[in-house]
């Protein structure tokens, strides 16, 4: 379970005031308790192996766990108590392992690391994104169930399995919905699967589905075996657990971090200085040539006058980042519609702006490799998250469209607007956009000042790809600045590419 978490004791209160003589308001849940071994469970920890992949943020977008992007996990252990904790700060689950992140081709050997994730009692009382979880836990939901307000709780019929679903107290969406989790018992009195919805700048209401299976006594509770969790639809992460024990005995040791390394021998440890708070920077439409302007904000987006309509390159990582994008082109550009809004490359810190490129009634232009999972990740409900584009009525449907390796686009004022794929291993859906009236060249994600060793890489693919298709650039805008910004010219970017 590797969802980020938001959660106070407050919840744990609520939840498990009364563990041991809560009133079980349907006898299905009672069962469940007593077949896993729940009834007397305060915590557990569990442990084996596991894979976790990049959901969001892989090099093919509709799998998290391709070959460049799944990191194994080994001695994967997990613990988590159910209790409430002594103070809202203490660890109420961590889990932790070593790992093997993936190799990627053209770049260096990656080096093991180790996996952590540490939820707090504030953490898991204060938001349901990681308060799942816990409550997601075949464990955690009955006794969630166990414990919910008797007139929160559904139970219907389905495929032969009794599904339960109830609302978790205290804890609202950004727009005020409650939250739903809703648990499959088999008829063995199982937890199969446990399923949810949080709030996700791009999909809106984010189904996250655990699959439980392969159940074994081990040390008096049921344990699945074998662990998945998927994110709308995609797998993002499994587990193969060969061990686990109820109620340990060393809880606090196993919910303790290691303390942090020490500062080398003689090596005074030096305060940091408290950072002083960065001005938010100007968003603000800067002239490239007749009709082009480049938006800035720490996020370079282009406005682009197409004639009878705007055409703006990439729309920033967040709602707030698109509607001032949206604000700033048709500022620069008056009196005309945004019709089209490139996506580089659907990466979530590249797409969270696209809601409210939507909103604002444009089309999506991405790659072919992107199009059919965007325009899937676009089009669900968005009942949490109260962005811009879930205040729209009468939604659109198929508001992404599918662009070829080269597409050209003609303004019916002359201006030409360039989109080619680049093939590089960051994402196999890559847009550059080449003006050539202005002879620049916009790219993101490429770093040519000062790159890493793991972004010579795609610097190198990049340069590759845009001297094969004999883009004669002068001035190269990459959608993060450098810092500080600076104009980039081709020899900049034909330096990093030959550096060693």
């Amino acid at each position: 379970m590797l969802l980020r978490t938001f959660s106070t004791a407050a919840l744990f209160v609520t939840v498990l005031s009364t563990v041991a003589g809560a009133q079980t308001p349907i006898p299905a849940i009672a069962a469940a308790s007593k077949a896993m071994g729940v009834d007397t469970l305060t915590s557990i920890t569990y442990s084996g192996t596991a894979r976790n992949g990049s959901f969001g943020q892989s090099k093919s977008i509709g799998d998290p766990m391709g070959p460049v992007n799944v990191t194994q996990i080994n001695a994967y252990i997990r613990t988590i108590n159910f209790a409430p904790p002594a103070t809202p700060d203490a660890l109420v689950s961590r889990a932790t392992g070593t790992t093997v992140p993936p190799t990627v081709p053209g770049a260096p050997s990656p080096t093991p690391g180790v996996f952590n994730q540490n939820i707090t009692g504030t953490q898991a009382s204060g938001g349901w994104t990681q308060a799942l979880n816990i409550w997601t836990t075949p464990w955690g939901f009955v006794k969630g169930a166990a414990n919910a307000a008797p007139n929160s709780i559904t139970l219907r019929q389905e495929g032969g399995q009794q599904v339960i679903a109830y609302s978790p107290a205290n804890l609202k969406s950004p727009s005020g919905q409650a939250y739903l989790v809703t648990g499959y018992l088999d008829n063995q009195n199982l937890v199969t699967k446990v399923e949810t919805r949080v709030e996700n700048a791009v999909v809106g209401d984010l189904p996250v589905v655990f699959e439980y299976s392969n159940y074994q006594n081990l040390n008096g509770v049921q344990v699945p075996t074998r662990i998945a969790q998927r994110q709308a639809g995609l797998l993002t992460f499994d587990a193969n657990i060969m061990a686990a024990t109820p109620n340990p005995q060393n809880l606090t040791q196993l919910l303790t971090p290691p303390a942090p390394a020490a500062p080398a021998a003689g090596v005074a440890p030096q305060p940091a200085a408290p950072a002083a708070p960065a001005a938010p920077p100007a968003v603000e439409a800067q002239m490239l040539g007749p009709g082009a302007f480049k938006i800035t904000g720490n996020y370079t987006s282009l406005a682009l006058d197409m004639g009878d309509h705007i055409l703006v390159v990439e729309s920033g990582g967040s709602d707030a980042r698109g509607l001032e994008v949206m604000a700033a082109a048709k500022r620069a550009i008056p009196n005309k519609p945004v019709r089209f809004v490139v996506n580089s490359h659907p990466h979530f810190d590249h797409a969270s702006g696209l809601a409210a490129a939507v909103a604002e009634g444009a089309t999506i232009l991405t790659h072919r490799n992107n199009e059919p999972v965007l325009e899937q990740l676009l089009a669900g409900p968005r009942t949490l998250t109260g962005d811009s584009l879930s205040k729209v009525t009468n939604r659109r449907t198929n508001v992404v469209e599918a662009v070829a390796d080269r597409d050209v686009r003609r303004g019916t004022n002359g201006k030409v607007v360039e989109l080619h794929h680049v093939v590089n291993e960051h994402s196999d859906g890559m847009l550059a956009v080449y003006l050539p009236a202005e002879k620049a060249l916009w790219t993101a994600d490429v770093t040519v000042v000062n790159p890493t060793p793991a972004q010579l890489g795609i610097v190198r693919s990049v340069v590759q790809e845009v001297n094969r298709l004999n883009l004669d650039y002068n001035s190269w805008i990459p959608a993060h600045p450098p810092n500080p910004d600076r104009p980039l010219t081709k020899a900049d970017v034909t330096a990093a590419a030959g550096a060693n």
